[in-house]
């Protein structure tokens, strides 16, 4: 009768793998939510969406090539979906916290300035190619858009960022 209360061993691994691997990507999840979204509250809230939809789908997950770019995607796709609901219009009043990162804050302040003035699908497109490192077929796919479709946001969402950053230059390159 013990044995029929008893979970099975691999649901154990599984649950273990997860907590794992939650525990080691929660904050990459969070600061590419952050990223996206430039609400840290937000961000929080999309990254623990993230992982509940990770915990649920785990044994689909866990087969996944590159977990981590899974992980990313589900993210993207918790964002989107939020984007398209009524409530995100909501502005949320007060100061944003960022935690200390290890690069020079002036830069990174001004570069997540100019990534907030993009639009929100020129933002994902921008994240996923740069911070996110996917390749453009593996963003088209993500967002469901053709690859040109990519290739040309991204190039004119390069230059907006450059006429964006004109006047930072001597921030960014010192």
């Amino acid at each position: 009768m013990l044995d029929t209360l008893d979970p099975p061993v691999s649901g154990i691994h599984l649950r273990v793998d997860f907590a794992g691997f939650a525990h080691a990507s929660t904050a990459r999840l969070h600061s590419s939510a952050f990223q996206l979204c430039r609400d840290w509250h937000l961000a929080q809230d999309l990254t623990q969406t993230t992982l509940t939809k990770l915990f649920l789908g785990w044994d689909r997950a866990v087969d996944s090539d590159n977990l981590i770019a899974y992980a990313q995607r589900v993210l993207l796709r918790v964002y989107l979906d939020h984007r398209r609901r009524r409530s995100s219009t909501e502005a949320v009043p007060g100061e944003l916290r960022e935690p200390a990162y290890s690069m020079s804050p002036e830069l990174r302040l001004t570069m997540l300035g100019a990534l907030a003035r993009l639009p929100a699908r020129d933002r994902a497109i921008v994240m996923l190619r740069y911070f996110a490192d996917h390749s453009v077929e593996q963003v088209a796919q993500e967002l469901g858009v053709p690859v040109t479709v990519v290739k040309s946001q991204t190039r004119r969402s390069l230059i907006k960022l450059r006429q964006m950053l004109v006047n930072d230059r001597p921030v960014l390159f010192t």
